[in-house]
């Protein structure tokens, strides 16, 4: 009995060795970036600050893939992150009062800057608003039919 154990013994340390000192197969590093963004109005030029700005990786076929994670903008429109992996990144911008921004963008470089220009929301449009200036003219009067003679 006790020859059993210390063969199961020796055999257990030889199998976590193993384990330990196992190579898989070397892989190349992930490419990582670092991101700066930069959130400004297109109209003035002036930093939008408290923007969310949301990262999402694309998947190769083009979807949006699951997670992401989002930023805050400082006071002068900056934030930044880091550690994205290279390829495809879909970025969305929300801010009160301005347009949401969304665009794909390709991550191929250690170090990347990303200006984003947001826009005012456009005017809608409604059947049920009235019509701003001049309230359109009546249509001409039609003189009356002359009745058919028989």
């Amino acid at each position: 009995m006790r020859s059993f154990l210390l063969a199961a013994c020796i055999f257990g340390v030889v199998l976590i060795a193993l384990t330990a000192f196992a190579k898989d197969k070397p892989t190349a590093p992930l490419q990582s970036s670092n991101l700066r963004f930069n959130v400004v109005k297109d109209d003035n030029n002036k930093p939008v600050r408290n923007a969310s700005v949301i990262l999402h990786l694309v998947t190769k076929s083009g979807g949006q893939a699951k997670g992401g994670f989002q930023l805050k903008t400082d006071n002068e429109g900056n934030t930044e992150t880091e550690g994205i992996p290279y390829g495809k990144i879909r970025i969305q911008v929300l801010a009160p009062g301005m347009q949401t921004f969304g665009e794909d963008y390709q991550i191929n470089k250690p170090d990347m800057e990303i200006k984003i220009r947001l826009k005012r929301p456009s005017d809608q449009m409604s059947i049920y608003d009235k019509p701003q200036g001049k309230p359109p003219a009546p249509p001409p009067a039609t003189p009356p039919a002359e009745p058919k003679p028989n």
